[in-house]
């Protein structure tokens, strides 16, 4: 499926990319159609009236979850694949991965009655270092109106990176509030936490989120989307889904890259093969060489 987004210039992707760095937060307007939002919040509606509240204090006993949405329907890769976002990921998380990865998608309804989440950390989940590396990257899509009454996203500025080390949150919290078509992107280190919905309203979106690649992904990609499944993916897809190594040889499936699985036939024998950074493969290189030579 072709992505039906605006287009992603450089300077598009630099300016947003920047601000992203510099707050821990970002709200793009217009990124998409709105139409698209109303079109995937329709085709998932009975996934969200059959799916139970949650339970436990983190995930909200008045709020519905369900993942897997690249399987539910074909409409979430336009979102999934959407061009600025890539590129604002893949520039902010590129100095520490050879490759980004799909975290997870996530469609979330807030009824009426939710309290406050507990404002948190998303990239807490791996215990790494603090305030030196960024692990990964949200996108929030709403599917309908994000309010102040409705339990619109709340996001702490500037609490991210080395100010997560900080005892409180720097300033108070900025009201995530937007319409279908834009995107909240904001950074694994910035604290943040939904609303309390104190209206009549269900608020209604989706998270996608990507991570390093070499890190294990908060929702098991490989579950959600079988060999079976992700065969049906653009190649670009399955990629992001996790059917392509990490150099150096991270997520191989016997010694070569997963995307073998997702062939029309599976080699009865498979032989492995390097798959190395550019540096390691001019030590190997250099190595073998002098082997060869005998020195």
């Amino acid at each position: 499926m072709h992505c039906d987004s605006r287009a992603a210039s450089e300077y598009d992707v630099a300016g947003w990319a920047a601000q992203l760095a510099r707050d821990g937060y970002c709200i793009i307007p217009d990124a998409t159609a709105p139409r698209l939002a109303r079109q995937l919040d329709e085709a998932l509606q009975p996934v969200f009236d059959a799916t139970p509240f949650c339970e436990g204090g983190f995930y909200g006993s008045r709020t519905k979850r369900f993942g897997r949405l690249l399987a539910r329907s074909a409409l979430a890769e336009p979102f999934v694949r959407h061009p600025l976002v890539l590129g604002v990921v893949e520039r902010l998380l590129g100095r520490w991965c050879d490759t980004i990865q799909l975290n997870l998608t996530q469609a979330v309804a807030l009824h009426p009655g939710a309290l406050p989440q507990l404002p948190h950390r998303d990239q807490d989940m791996w215990r790494g270092a603090i305030g030196e590396t960024e692990y990964l990257i949200n996108a929030m899509w709403p599917f309908t109106g994000y309010r102040t009454d409705n339990g619109a996203t709340l996001v702490w500025p500037q609490s991210h990176g080395p100010a997560a080390l900080a005892a409180e949150p720097p300033g108070t919290p900025v009201v995530a509030e937007m319409q279908p078509g834009s995107v909240l992107l904001f950074l694994g280190s910035t604290l943040h936490g939904a609303g309390g919905n104190l209206s009549n309203d269900i608020r209604r979106g989706m998270i996608v989120s990507y991570c390093l690649g070499w890190l294990k992904p908060y929702e098991n990609q490989w579950l959600a989307y079988p060999p079976a499944v992700a065969r049906d993916f653009s190649p670009e897809l399955a990629a992001l889904v996790g059917y392509r190594q990490h150099r150096p040889n991270l997520g191989n499936f016997e010694g070569q890259c997963p995307s073998i699985l997702l062939g029309d036939t599976l080699p009865e024998r498979i032989g492995a093969v390097d798959a190395l950074r550019p540096d390691q493969k001019l030590l190997v290189d250099a190595y073998v060489a002098n082997q060869r030579r005998g020195t």
